[in-house]
C-alpha cells in the first residue's frame, strides 16, 4: 500500500511540477513578444536563455519525448 501511495504522490508532484513549467513558459514568451515589439536586445536575450532552461526542464520531465 505503500508504494501504491508513494507512486500516486510522486506522479502528483510531476503534474503540478509541469502545470507550473508551462505557466512559465506562458508568461516567459509573453514577455518575449513584448520585448520584441519594443527592440529591446537585452530583455530578448534574456528571456530566450530562460526559455532554453524551461524547456530542458520540460524535456527532463517528459523523458525527451
Amino acid at each position: 500500500m505503500k508504494q501504491v501511495i508513494q507512486v500516486t504522490r510522486k506522479r502528483d508532484l510531476k503534474s503540478e511540477k509541469m502545470a507550473v513549467l508551462r505557466m512559465e513558459l506562458d508568461y516567459e514568451l509573453a514577455v518575449l513578444f513584448e520585448a520584441m515589439e519594443e527592440k529591446n536586445d537585452q530583455v530578448i536575450t534574456s528571456s530566450k536563455e530562460k526559455l532554453v532552461v524551461i524547456r530542458q526542464d520540460l524535456l527532463d520531465l517528459t523523458g525527451g519525448i
